[in-house]
């Protein structure tokens, strides 16, 4: 009976101490910061190259781009894989109008890319929400939610009813060189070959 109450004393004890080596462990451990969102600054041109495809319902295309991005301009040609222009389009933010010129000299207008983009391109490019996504970056001023890698780069990115998905070439890349967005009914793939 006495050896009973001892090894119960005894038990107390060491629940105590593991209890109290516990309680020690997690207050030492600082809790996790989350890593801050890249930001694209709205104003900085860049001009890109690269393969794009696009899937939806109604159908699949495949195309090379250059994009010159030179707010509030933006400039887009878009080529067959064999280099034959489909479609030239450009924009200009400040005054809420695009255009698209045809190879046929065809020409069309809209106030908005993504409508533009689906009646010429046959599926909606949010090139607004481009300008910042290609840079592994949210658009500014519009909500988002993001998940970032352990060097601090986006890896998905939720916005404007998009996800987005980045692919980086190695650790030291601090831009995406893939990228696949979706949207209900849309898949869109982006490989960027150069940044000039």
């Amino acid at each position: 009976m006495a050896l009973r109450r001892v090894l119960a004393r005894h038990a107390a004890r060491l629940s105590a101490g593991v209890a109290s080596v516990i309680l020690a462990a997690c207050a030492s451990v600082p809790p996790a910061t989350p890593l801050p969102v890249p930001r694209a600054d709205p104003r900085e041109a860049f001009a890109i190259e690269g393969r794009l495809s696009a899937r939806s319902p109604a159908q699949a295309v495949a195309v090379h781009f250059t994009w010159a991005h030179d707010p509030p301009r933006d400039e887009l040609a878009v080529a067959t894989p064999l280099g034959q222009t489909v479609a030239e389009l450009s924009g200009d933010g400040a005054a809420g109008r695009v255009e698209v010129r045809l190879p046929d000299g065809r020409r069309d207008e809209a106030r908005d890319w993504t409508t533009l983009t689906e009646r010429s391109l046959g599926f909606p490019l949010p090139v607004d929400g481009l300008a910042a996504w290609v840079r592994g970056a949210p658009r500014d001023g519009v909500a988002h939610s993001a998940e970032p890698d352990a060097l601090g780069r986006l890896i998905v990115l939720r916005q404007d009813g998009w996800e987005i998905v980045y692919a980086y070439a190695d650790d030291a890349s601090r831009r995406p060189n893939r990228l696949r967005l979706s949207y209900p009914d849309v898949d869109v793939r982006i490989v960027i070959d150069a940044w000039r």
